[in-house]
């Protein structure tokens, strides 16, 4: 189970990185001369950017190849076609296309299976062509053949590999999600690629507790968040808020966003707020069967769906709503509640096992954490269009708090201090780049 950003769960074997000494809250930027990594090379292997791709991790591997180029690195980012004419020009950054296909996903929302394995045989042929064109190697953990692919063309070379693993499945979610057979194979391609990272830099404890579990027994640099920067407030933001109150839910409209629970949980709701309305964005597989939903319990003047949305108006619907419904089975990292949490718009979420946007709701301070089923949804709901102008409030005031602490801004910097550490050491000055190892053996924890 998830618990609060700011929570420690018991940890297994890890690694936790400090930009400074203890009891100084300088950030590592600060610290750090303006030019760390000038002259170092570092290839970063994702299979989108932002935003020709959109996504939690698109944005923050876009984040971290500027934050490596301004810190005097050379950049090159690997990735898969996902534009017209000519590559991206991006200010210090150069962006590589190997072969892959363009769409990444199943019209149901599930991974393609043959896209992470022509993206990796691109990304392999790059790699032997241009091992000595880089210094270290940065990726994610998915797509799985990605880290295979790098870790089999760079036999023999000592460049540091940095693996970013968002989320650990147990076998009993492959199962779930992919079938006995292929999910039982997910599974067996996932415990390899644990034992392939040398070093596994997360975002929750939970996760690091999980690689260990899973028998990781290397390094886990745990890094602060990827929450987005504190935005001035606008005084008058409480005008701006629909009339009547509008529930808002973003995300494909596949089984694990839960998008399906929400027109019943919308009826329920309105039989204690009657003019209450939701507002529908994104699209995918499910979206016939939630707009069949939608009729059948009659909401069809309650309900929009506005399609795929540009930044500008996303966030213009997350801070006119009431609150944002996030009742997904699965999420990696789960930026929706604090997206919307910038904006002081609380958050109902509900509580699947494998849903770590739990872990953002300090429940009735910014949201609530309800059960996976549409009365659950309903009630989280009404009680966050009742608690109104206080909840919106205490919203704030948390996603201050946790935003100055679990930043994507400060993962940036950690990272930036890990590269200086492993590749310019000599370089370092003193109090920077520093990083203390609390490691805690995985008995030790239970």
């Amino acid at each position: 189970m998830f618990k609060s950003l700011r929570s420690n769960l018991p940890a297994a074997t890890h690694v936790r990185t400090q930009l400074a000494p203890s009891g100084d809250e300088q950030s590592a930027d600060r610290l750090q001369p303006s030019s760390p990594l000038r002259g170092v090379r570092i290839a970063i292997a994702y299979d989108g950017i932002f935003p020709w791709s959109i996504g939690g991790a698109e944005r923050w591997y876009r984040a971290l190849a500027e934050g490596l180029a301004r810190a005097g690195a050379s950049v090159t980012y690997v990735t898969r076609l996902q534009w017209d004419g000519d590559p991206p020009v991006l200010d210090g950054i150069e962006v590589v296309a190997v072969r892959g296909p363009r769409e990444i996903y199943h019209p149901d929302g599930k991974r393609r299976a043959d896209q992470p394995i022509r993206y990796a045989a691109g990304l392999f042929s790059w790699m032997v062509r241009n091992r000595r064109s880089f210094d270290a190697v940065h990726l994610a953990n998915f797509p799985y053949f990605s880290l295979i692919a790098t870790r089999a063309a760079l036999v023999g070379a000592q460049h540091p590999v940095h693996v970013d693993w968002f989320e650990v499945w147990p076998l009993r979610y492959w199962r779930d999600y992919a079938g006995a057979a292929v999910g039982a194979i997910g599974y067996a391609i996932q415990e390899l690629c644990v034992r392939l990272t040398p070093t596994a830099l997360v975002f929750w404890d939970h996760t690091a507790s999980r690689l260990a579990e899973h028998g990781f027994r290397g390094e886990s640099v745990l890094l602060p968040g990827l929450l987005p920067e504190i935005q001035a407030t606008d005084p008058d933001a409480g005008q701006l808020l629909a009339d009547p109150p509008t529930v808002f839910f973003s995300g494909r409209h596949i089984k694990d966003k839960g998008v399906r629970l929400l027109p019943e949980a919308l009826w329920i709701a309105r039989q204690s707020i009657p003019s209450l309305r939701l507002v529908i964005a994104g699209e995918g597989v499910e979206t016939p069967l939630v707009k069949e939903l939608v009729r059948e319990f009659e909401l069809t003047d309650a309900v929009d769906f506005v399609g795929k949305l540009s930044d500008a108006d996303l966030f213009a619907y997350v801070a006119s709503a009431a609150c944002v419904a996030v009742p997904s089975v699965r999420e990696g990292y789960g930026l929706a509640p604090v997206e919307a949490a910038a904006h002081g718009t609380p958050a109902v979420v509900t509580d699947g096992p494998e849903n770590a946007a739990v872990g953002h709701i300090i429940d009735g301070r910014n949201g609530f954490i309800v059960p996976p089923t549409p009365a659950g949804v309903a009630d989280g709901i009404v009680k966050a269009v009742r608690a109104g102008a206080e909840l919106r409030e205490t919203t704030e005031q948390e996603f201050r708090t946790m935003a100055a602490e679990n930043s994507m801004q400060r993962s940036v910097q950690m990272v930036v201090a890990l590269y200086v550490q492993h590749l310019r050491p000599a370089t370092a000055p003193s109090g920077t780049a520093k990083l203390t190892a609390q490691v805690a053996g995985a008995s030790e924890s239970k």
